[in-house]
C-alpha cells in the first residue's frame, strides 16, 4: 500500500466516481465549497459514460475527465477519492482507492455485506490512514451535536426507550426499473436503501445494541426484497427501541424519538434536518433554566454532506481514522445484517453474532427460502449481463451510477441511488 502524501500546507486533491445526480447534487458542491475556503480541489472524475463524465467536468471546472478509475489513480495520485456509484461497485472502488494510497468517502449503502465491509478494512492503512468512510451526513450538524452530547452526559438522565421511523412512499413505477427490488443490484429493500440513514443517527446517539427482533413483509410491490419491515431493539445500556422502515406510507416522514428520564427528544423531518427539526420536551417537574440549557442548540448547522466533509477533511490533516469509518462506519450495516437474519429465520439475533460462515455474512437475504433470490439462469438478461460486466470491470473502470429515488429517471450515468436521502 502507497503511503498517504504529506497534506499539511496544501490544498487536499479529491476525485469524484461517478457523475450522477448525488455527486452533482451533494458532493461536488461541498468539495467546492471547502475548494473555496482553501481545503480542496477536484483534480479529476470518474464515470464509464465518457460524455457523462467530459460534461461533469466542464460544469464543474475539473481539469480531468475518465473512464478508467486505475489510470485516473495512477496519473493523478489524489489524496481523497469519492465513490457515488452503485452499492455493488463500492467494494472494488474502495479497495482500489485505497491501495493507491487516497482516503475514500463512499456513499451509502456502504456495501451490499458485511464480508464486503471488512475486506475494504483490511486495506486501510494504520496509524495516519487511509481511512474509508460512509456517507452518514444525517450523525452530523448543529441539532444531532447538541442531542448527542446531552445524551452521552445523561443531562436528561438515562435513555428508556426509542422509536425510530423512516416511513417513505415509493409507486410501482419506481420498482419497474430493473434494478429495483432485487438483492444482487440494490443490496436490500428499505431497510438498507431508505431506513439505514435514521437507524445509523438512532445507533450513533444511543451507543451499541445487544440484540434485534425483526419482522419483514411484501406488502405492495412485486419485488425480491421487502418493502417493509418492523424491528426490536435492545441497547447496551438497557433503552429499548421500535424500529419502522417502509415504502408503502403517502405521509412521508424520517422521525426518531427518545424518552429519557426526565425529557424526550424528536427528530422530525424527511431527508435532512436542522435545528428547526428537533425538539426537547422537558418533564413536568424539571425547572425552567435546567430546561432553557437543554433546548439552546446554538447557531444552526444543517445535516449535510458539507458537515461530514468538513471533519473528515480534519481528520486527514491530523492523521486519524474519521467518524463513521472502521468499526464505527460498520454499525448500521451490522443492525441490517441482523434485522434480516432475524426476520428471515424467526430469531432473536445478538450483536457480534454474523461472522465468517453465517450465510448472512456474506449476503443479506441469507439464502433464506421464500427471500433469496431464484437461481441466475444460464443465459443470464440483458440487463443483469450487463450489470455483471460492468462488477467484473471495476478495477479497470468505473460504472455509472444508478438511478435515483422516484422523481429521477434512470439512465447509464445519473448518481447514487440514495438521492436527496
Amino acid at each position: 500500500m502507497s503511503p498517504s502524501p504529506p497534506l499539511a500546507g496544501r490544498r487536499i486533491r479529491a476525485a469524484v466516481i461517478g457523475t450522477g445526480a448525488i455527486a452533482r447534487g451533494s458532493h461536488l458542491p461541498a468539495l467546492a465549497q471547502l475548494a473555496a475556503e482553501g481545503e480542496t480541489e477536484v483534480v479529476a472524475a470518474v464515470d464509464i459514460d465518457a460524455g457523462a463524465v467530459e460534461a461533469f467536468c466542464v460544469e464543474g471546472g475539473i481539469p480531468h475527465a475518465y473512464t478508467d478509475l486505475g489510470r485516473m489513480l495512477a496519473e493523478q495520485r489524489p489524496d481523497l477519492v469519492t465513490i457515488c456509484t452503485p452499492p455493488t461497485l463500492h467494494r472494488e472502488q474502495s479497495t482500489a482507492a485505497l491501495r493507491a494510497g487516497a482516503w475514500v468517502w463512499c456513499e451509502k449503502p456502504p456495501v451490499p455485506t458485511l464480508a464486503d465491509y471488512d475486506a475494504v478494512a483490511a486495506e486501510e492503512g494504520t496509524g495516519s490512514g487511509p481511512y474509508a468512510s460512509i456517507v452518514f451526513q444525517h450523525r452530523f450538524g448543529s441539532g444531532s451535536d447538541h442531542v448527542r452530547r446531552l445524551l452521552a452526559e445523561q443531562a436528561m438522565g438515562r435513555p428508556l426507550v426509542a422509536h425510530c421511523q423512516t416511513t417513505w412512499y415509493r409507486d410501482t413505477a419506481y420498482y419497474a426499473v430493473p434494478w429495483r427490488g432485487r438483492w444482487r443490484t440494490e443490496g436490500g429493500g428499505p431497510a438498507m436503501g431508505h431506513g439505514i440513514h435514521q437507524m445509523d443517527l438512532l445507533l450513533d446517539l444511543l451507543g451499541p445494541w445487544s440484540e434485534v427482533r425483526a419482522m419483514a413483509g411484501r406488502l405492495v410491490h412485486d419485488v425480491e426484497t421487502e418493502d417493509v419491515s418492523t424491528a426490536l431493539l435492545r441497547f447496551e445500556n438497557g433503552a429499548m427501541a421500535t424500529i419502522v422502515n417502509s415504502v408503502l406510507s403517502p405521509d412521508e416522514v424520517s422521525r426518531i424519538r427518545i424518552d429519557c428520564e426526565h425529557a424526550t427528544v424528536e427528530l422530525t423531518h424527511l431527508y435532512g434536518h436542522g435545528n428547526a427539526n428537533w425538539r426537547i420536551t422537558p418533564a413536568r417537574d424539571v425547572p425552567a433554566e435546567r430546561a432553557a440549557a437543554w433546548t439552546d442548540f446554538g447557531a444552526d448547522v444543517p445535516s449535510s454532506h458539507l458537515a461530514q466533509l468538513r471533519g473528515l477533511v480534519a481528520a486527514m490533516r491530523a492523521g486519524e481514522r474519521p467518524r463513521s469509518s472502521g468499526t464505527d462506519g460498520r454499525t448500521s450495516l451490522e443492525l441490517i445484517s441482523a434485522l434480516y437474519k432475524s426476520a428471515f429465520t424467526d430469531v432473536t439475533v445478538k450483536r457480534g453474532e454474523i461472522g465468517p460462515g453465517d450465510p448472512f455474512y456474506t449476503a443479506l437475504h441469507g439464502g433464506a427460502a421464500g427471500w433469496a433470490p431464484a437461481a441466475t439462469p444460464v443465459a443470464a438478461s440483458a440487463t443483469e449481463s450487463t450489470h455483471a460486466r460492468a462488477a467484473a470491470s471495476t478495477a479497470a473502470s468505473t460504472a455509472a451510477s444508478a438511478a435515483a429515488p422516484a422523481a429521477e429517471s434512470p439512465g447509464v450515468s445519473v448518481g447514487s441511488r440514495e438521492g436527496s436521502a
